[in-house]
């Protein structure tokens, strides 16, 4: 069964939202050009706050690899979600530096469905062109691949698609503006889009 990610989370409701909705993975960004970006101290106070069960992950955009290392092993972030240009060469020694699982993120275009299965990274992420757009890219390009080991489907999903989403079997979903409305995330966006998902 599919797992679901929300992402973007910078508020203490939106702990609190995350934490009743109980989704699989929760996602913190510590990209500074993002609306959705949180400070790393306040981010501990978030973590320290999460329920046990949720696993936070730490979104980058080719952030020193010391400060990533330094979230990881403070117990702020679990997993590693890399949305840059960083190299195979960074992923060695970042893979290298600390434990952490590692999800990659894509821009989705035909040529790059051969990167499915890096042997780097852990986990795939599939995004739009336009990551960060709300807008989702042409699903059909991914028909007949076997998403449901390792990739994350991002880009647009919300309430309206997620049931099509669902239906390509990926590892996870990865929702963000698709739980928002005005920008910050909404509770009953979050447990409706969660709900799927005790029910596929």
């Amino acid at each position: 069964m599919p797992k679901i990610k929300i992402c973007g989370l910078f508020r203490e409701q939106d702990i609190e939202f995350a934490n009743e909705a109980r989704p699989d993975f929760i996602g913190f960004v510590f990209a500074e050009k993002s609306k959705r970006f949180v400070e790393p101290s306040f981010a501990e106070n978030l973590r320290k706050k999460l329920a046990s069960g949720i696993v936070p992950v730490g979104v980058f955009v080719n952030a020193k690899i010391d400060s990533i290392v330094s979230l990881q092993k403070n117990g702020i972030i679990d997993m590693v979600q890399l949305h840059g240009n960083e190299s195979d060469e960074y992923i060695e020694e970042l893979k290298a530096k600390c434990n952490a699982k590692v999800i990659r993120a894509l821009n989705l275009n035909n040529s790059q469905l051969s990167t499915l299965n890096s042997p780097l990274s852990d986990y795939i992420l599939l995004d739009s062109q336009v990551p960060g757009s709300g807008k989702s890219f042409d699903w059909e390009c991914l028909r007949g691949i076997d998403l449901s080991g390792n990739v994350f489907l991002a880009g647009g999903i919300n309430l309206q698609n997620i049931k099509e989403a669902l239906k390509l079997n990926p590892f996870a979903v990865d929702i963000s503006s698709g739980a928002e409305t005005d920008g910050v995330k909404n509770r009953d966006k979050m447990l409706k889009l969660v709900s799927h998902f005790l029910y596929f």
